[in-house]
């Protein structure tokens, strides 16, 4: 269930991405100028791309920067709850020594 989670968060927002990509491109192409933010936002920072996605239309202002920060805040947490600091609970692991 543990692994199901994982590919879950990490791919989620990926595939959400390219779903929205190819159900609306043109949506994309006013959003970003170019295509290196989307690709570099596709790999490291997926929850924040599709939260400005989210905003987008009306412009970034006001409670939109909250929506942006909780997307890097989902980022940050995707990133940080990997299984090495978690170790210690796996049953018959032994530290080295």
């Amino acid at each position: 269930m543990c692994c199901f989670f994982t590919l879950l968060v990490m791919f989620g927002p990926r595939l959400a991405t390219i779903v929205w990509y190819f159900v609306n491109p043109v949506y994309f192409a006013a959003a970003f100028q170019g295509w290196l933010f989307p690709c570099l936002g596709f790999v490291f920072l997926p929850w924040t791309l599709l939260s400005y996605l989210a905003v987008y239309p009306g412009g970034v202002t006001g409670f939109d920067w909250v929506i942006i920060g909780l997307g890097v805040l989902a980022d940050i947490a995707t990133y940080g709850g990997g299984g090495y600091g978690n170790r210690n609970r796996m049953p018959g692991y032994q530290k080295p020594a």
